[in-house]
């Protein structure tokens, strides 16, 4: 028997297992991929999430594979009639770390999965867990069965969904959901190679964004989005609605030299809900417990932030506690990604206030940080901060469009 059993190795569940496995407690972790392995991510590890990374002793082995640094953010916005706005601001600090990245998955899972195992978590890859075990009301284990080998079947006091937006952990306890809202948009994430940034790209306008972030092995990772109401439309041709998203931010030469080096990957599977995440002998972590649009790049630092506090949770046994301060921390930036996700077109109100950040790079900073974790939602969002930057007839438009 177990103290706890870990449903899902990559990012929550193995950051789970490794805090759990410092501390002591005999955790087993089951996935059934085997590592390394890739899977479809937005790549983005915000601020506090590489500061995570760093306390936990695991970022060095990420930074020595050839992960680079962000520590610029290029930002654009093109309103509904043609407007454009750009500025370059810096992500900002946390905890003395000054830089985004955005490791490979294939690199990230792994390194996180073998910390586990070096910290004494028993981690079983390629098995596939088939059925969560209940008595009286109580989730009690699992069992599945090995990829070619036998089945299985474990108990243990607590078991964690870390199993993604589409948990058995969840589906088999009847996790309440709140705050939910269907998909806003659809994601498409490909690789580049001979792509030039000296940093992160960001790039809005209506019904479309995009993201432009250096990965490992000198390649860029793009995210584009579209509303998720186009996706029938699109999926016929996603290289074609691909290079003509990429015109249409005026980056046609700049990708003219490049080589696409991965297929196009898309999805519309793009839920916005929070699940209570916590009841007898279960607990949920990671997308299991809360998923949003990827348009801002949270899910892998929300992952770190919420395995962290379920661990703290089961140490000490409030798991009322790990949802409150879950909810309070996610709920600024969950609310800020659901309004994005919708792709409209900016207001005249928010374009002014985007050119007085372009005119002001301390304020860029500011609002880039918000973007990187930095700096929180409600410091930007505030009043007084809104009516210094545009002006009390600015912050009544921008307050008139929200």
């Amino acid at each position: 028997m177990y103290d706890v059993i870990i449903v899902g190795a990559r990012v929550a569940g193995s950051a789970t297992a490794l805090l759990l496995a410092r501390r002591g407690v005999k955790v087993l972790v089951v996935d059934r991929a085997t590592f390394p392995s890739d899977t479809l991510s937005t790549h983005q590890v915000q601020l506090p999430g590489v500061s995570r990374l760093a306390r936990w002793g695991v970022l060095d082995e990420i930074l020595a594979a050839g992960t680079p640094v962000t520590r610029h953010v290029r930002f654009q916005q093109t309103g509904a009639e043609g407007d454009t706005v750009s500025f370059v601001g810096t992500v900002g600090e946390a905890d003395g770390v000054d830089f985004t990245c955005c490791p490979r998955r294939t690199l990230l899972d792994r390194v996180l999965v073998d910390a586990a195992r070096a910290a004494g978590a028993e981690v079983w890859d390629s098995a596939v867990v088939e059925q969560v075990s209940t008595r009286d009301g109580r989730v009690v284990g699992i069992a599945g069965q090995r990829k070619g080998g036998a089945a299985f079947a474990e108990t243990a006091t607590l078991v964690v969904g870390a199993d993604g937006k589409h948990s058995l952990v969840a589906k088999t306890v009847a996790a309440p959901e709140y705050r939910t809202h269907p998909a806003r948009s659809m994601a498409c994430y490909t690789y580049w190679e001979n792509v030039e940034t000296s940093g992160g790209e960001v790039y809005g306008a209506p019904g479309r964004a995009l993201g432009i972030w250096p990965t490992n092995d000198g390649r860029v990772v793009t995210y584009l989005g579209w509303p998720a109401a186009r996706f029938g439309e699109l999926r016929g041709d996603l290289e074609a609605a691909m290079t003509s998203t990429l015109d249409s931010f005026g980056l046609t030469e700049r990708f003219a030299a490049a080589t696409r080096v991965e297929p196009v990957r898309a999805t519309p599977d793009l839920p916005n809900h929070f699940r209570r995440p916590y009841g007898p002998g279960w607990a949920l972590v990671g997308d299991a417990g809360l998923v949003l649009d990827p348009v801002t790049g949270l899910g892998i630092s929300d992952a770190l932030r919420d395995a962290e506090l379920l661990a703290d949770a089961i140490g000490s046994g409030d798991f009322d506690g790990y949802q409150k301060a879950r909810d309070k921390a996610a709920r600024p930036m969950y609310d800020f990604t659901v309004r994005l996700a919708q792709m409209r077109a900016s207001t005249p109100g928010e374009l002014r206030m985007f050119q007085a950040l372009a005119d002001s790079p301390a304020d860029a900073d500011m609002f880039v940080g918000v973007l990187t974790g930095a700096v929180p939602l409600r410091s930007f969002m505030s009043p007084g901060y809104l009516i210094r930057l545009v002006g009390v007839g600015g912050f009544m438009r921008l307050a008139m469009s929200r």
